[in-house]
């Protein structure tokens, strides 16, 4: 029991990965994106629609990561080029998000003949889980590391490939300056507009990547137009500060929190009377308290990026 529940853990844990490490990614630029949710939301639409009329994987992966970079551009010109306050565009572009979504879902929910849009066998084929050969077979570790669907797979390699670009490229080493302090990385002949579009998109489709594993991985195959997301977004970019701006750690902070995700399904009921809706609640809860205990972090290793939240006028440097 103990094997399944963390293998569950580790599906549960994956959307958040992916809205962790894109969120990063925006962040480390000096960008705070608060409207992580409604990209996901997007992704998790656009992800289901292709899929659901395409039948690809692939395809449905690219659509959900094109949305995203569409609806980060749309943060990116406010907060980067108009100088718009990151939060409140932020929470506008959450709000924006998740009305497209619902509302692009009820035009493909009317469309079906049945009113509930199904992906086929075969799509359901390629996302259901694939044990890799030899290494799934190793007792436990097998089972836990090398026995999953594609996307999770995704996830740790996207995490791991951005960790590396942001610690061991001189392009990572341009963005961490931009985010640490844009005017002196300007003076140094940096382009500060440009670094910044580029990864505040790049994070976008990523984090909308997670959107379309809600969608087609845990959604059952059948797209449900309330509670698709459902505050995964809210609780990646508290799990930003938890990871400590570092990829890597999102990886351990999403298997944390998608631990406290399926807790509820292997309590045992006859032994702890627990209410459902604490269950639901607590990763919330937790997330609550790492932000508390964040906050009161004054070390300066694996502290948020110095401009972040701050926008840049070169004019005023």
């Amino acid at each position: 029991m103990l094997i399944n529940f963390l293998f569950a853990a580790i599906k549960a844990g994956t959307p958040l990965l992916f809205g962790t490490t894109g969120e990063i990614m925006t962040q480390r630029t000096g960008n705070l994106n608060l409207g992580v949710e409604g990209i996901m939301f997007m992704g998790a639409f656009m992800g289901f629609f292709v899929g659901y009329h395409t039948n690809s994987l692939p395809l449905a992966l690219l659509a959900a990561f094109a949305i995203g970079l569409f609806a980060s551009l749309i943060y990116a010109f406010l907060t980067v080029t108009l100088l718009a306050n990151q939060n409140v565009t932020g929470l506008t572009l959450t709000i924006f998000g998740t009305g497209f979504a619902k509302f692009f879902g009820e035009i493909m929910i009317s469309n079906t003949s049945d009113g509930s849009p199904k992906l086929s066998t075969e799509l359901m084929n390629t996302l259901s889980e694939k044990p890799i050969p030899v290494l799934s077979e190793i007792p436990v570790v097998g089972k836990l590391l090398f026995s999953h669907n594609p996307i999770v797979y995704l996830s740790v390699l996207v995490a791991i490939i951005c960790s590396i670009y942001l610690m061991k490229t001189k392009a990572g080493l341009n963005m961490r300056a931009v985010g640490e302090n844009p005017a002196a990385a300007d003076a140094a002949g940096i382009n500060v507009t440009l670094v910044k579009y580029i990864h505040i998109l790049i994070g976008g489709g990523i984090c909308a990547l997670g959107g379309a594993y809600l969608s087609l991985i845990n959604g059952g195959g059948v797209w449900n137009n309330s509670s698709v997301v459902n505050g995964q977004g809210w609780i990646s970019v508290a799990l930003v500060i938890f990871a400590s701006w570092s990829p890597l750690k999102a990886i351990l902070g999403s298997l944390l929190f998608g631990i406290f995700s399926v807790l509820q399904f292997y309590v045992p009921k006859n032994v702890i009377h627990i209410p459902n809706a604490f269950y639901i609640m607590l990763p919330f809860l937790i997330t609550t308290i790492v932000l508390v205990f964040t906050s009161m972090r004054k070390t300066k290793e694996g502290a948020q990026p110095a401009s972040c939240g701050i926008n840049y006028f070169r004019e005023e440097r």
